[in-house]
């Protein structure tokens, strides 16, 4: 049986792909600096993935690995981290002849003008975006090189069951709405947002692990589209959750305000941008490939809600 390796394990999307490969059958090892058990793994290795000794132990005997880290988010951290995880997974993927998928985002296209696809061209426009694009560039160049095969799968901001320490419609508007204060949306709320359902996601991951002719290639993960706009998100959650829509809309200025104190927020505002114009996540090429129907919003805000 072939060995999945999910590095980063215990964040929401590699939660979701241990399920999913836990249901089909699949023999799983969790890596992370601290990983937990997870029903029906057992095979766990604590790493520091930033050590090329310990990646290169991580992925002993692999087939598959996973590069599904998350770091903190500030813009130092990820320089100096991410080049040496990405060089560590390609060098120690290379070394167990294994194959990799990077769990990627969308930081690396900047501001688009229109749907985002496969094939729209790198033009970070964030200190962050140039960390992203910096490291899927190296991982493409060894690929195109044909030293390596690997897949890199993106998904939009995300949602859903679990991601309430991730996730922003969980963070701003369920929690506060639980907590019984008004919601809050960063940007604009009259411009469309794509958001990815995290099971949508453990399902794409999968299955572009078992096919063949998937790899080598960027793929989208499954994100149903049209998406709402800022002030549609709030009404559907509040709609479901049987409150009063109420909610209060954080912009640059209170944003630059709200970040002498809190550096994450800081670090948030450079990325106000897609928040700002539309945020078109296009995932038809994986839906038309694979025969896959993404979650709609108010199915997945249903299933959000059922977990809390």
């Amino acid at each position: 049986m072939a060995l999945h390796v999910i590095l980063g394990a215990g964040g929401v999307i590699a939660n979701e792909l241990t399920r999913e490969l836990v249901k089909n059958g699949q023999q799983v090892r969790l890596v992370s600096r601290s990983p937990r058990a997870a029903e029906g793994v057992t095979d766990l290795v604590a790493a520091d993935i930033t050590d090329y000794a310990q990646t290169r132990k991580a992925v002993t005997g692999a087939a598959v690995v996973y590069l599904c880290a998350g770091l903190k988010y500030d813009r130092k951290i990820w320089g100096e981290a991410w080049p040496a995880i990405m060089e560590n997974t390609i060098n120690a993927c290379k070394e167990a002849n294994a194959r990799l998928i990077f769990f990627d985002n969308v930081y690396s296209y900047g501001l688009v003008n229109g749907p985002m696809t496969e094939d729209t061209p790198y033009n970070p426009c964030s200190v962050k975006g140039e960390i992203r694009a910096k490291i899927v560039m190296r991982l493409q160049d060894e690929v195109r090189a044909g030293n390596i095969t690997a897949t890199v799968a993106r998904a939009a901001d995300f949602y859903g069951p679990g991601a309430d320490k991730t996730g922003f419609l969980n963070i701003l508007i369920i929690d506060r709405f639980r907590k019984n204060s008004s919601a809050m949306w960063f940007g604009k709320d009259n411009v469309t947002h794509s958001y990815t359902f995290t099971p949508d996601a453990g399902a794409g991951l999968y299955r572009l692990s078992q096919d063949e002719s998937s790899w080598n290639q960027v793929w989208h993960l499954p994100t149903f589209n049209p998406a709402p706009d800022g002030k549609g998100y709030v009404e559907m959650i509040a709609r479901q959750m049987q409150v009063k829509p109420k909610y209060m809309k954080l912009g640059s200025v209170m944003l630059t305000l709200s970040g002498l104190f809190d550096t994450t927020i800081r670090e948030i505002k450079e990325m106000l941008y897609q928040n700002d114009y539309p945020y078109i996540f296009d995932s038809s090429k994986f839906e038309k490939h694979f025969g896959y129907k993404p979650t709609p919003y108010e199915e997945g805000v249903k299933q959000t809600l059922k977990n809390y």
